[in-house]
């Protein structure tokens, strides 16, 4: 089997602060976007590869709730918590995005799953913050690394069809 590589593009804006994650995927948006719902597949992709993920709630729909940790050898690392503003099935996510350490810095996400040629999906992530402070402090967090390595399992993952 052929993996193919696709670069993770991530940017901040001079002018707002937010950040934008562009990926494509070798798999159809349904796929890509059932890996972003599904607490089992989640767990599985997202994150640098040196954590695991433990799902502590999730209801991935319009209104529901989510949250989860990180653990490294056992021990809790860090904890993210947030709720799903809007689900579109195979579409888009609207959700707000909290790290437990820094309650104030709530992010507000739109992930976006575009159906490119070939069975392709190109992801496109919008997270807005309060200033750009907060923004470069996420920046200066190694949250590029996090990133592009559950971008790199998630890969791994959409090519074994696990999740099918």
């Amino acid at each position: 089997m052929t993996t193919t590589t696709h670069e993770t593009e991530i940017t901040a804006d001079e002018r707002v602060p937010t950040i934008e994650i562009v990926r494509e995927f070798d798999a159809e948006p349904d796929r890509v976007f059932r890996a972003h719902v599904d607490p089992e597949l989640y767990r599985r992709w997202v994150g640098p590869h040196s954590l695991t993920t433990r799902i502590i709630k999730w209801d991935a729909r319009t209104g529901g709730e989510w949250a989860f940790a990180n653990d490294r050898d056992g021990e809790e690392i860090a904890s993210f918590y947030g709720s799903f503003h809007e689900v579109r099935p195979d579409e888009r996510i609207v959700w707000t995005f909290t790290y437990e350490g820094a309650p104030d810095g709530v992010s507000l996400e739109t992930l976006t799953f575009e159906r490119l040629d070939g069975g392709r999906t190109r992801l496109r992530g919008l997270s807005l913050v309060e200033d750009f402070e907060t923004r470069d402090g996420i920046l200066a967090s190694g949250m590029d690394t996090g990133v592009r390595e559950g971008y790199e399992k998630l890969d791994q993952l959409l090519a074994t069809g696990a999740q099918r």
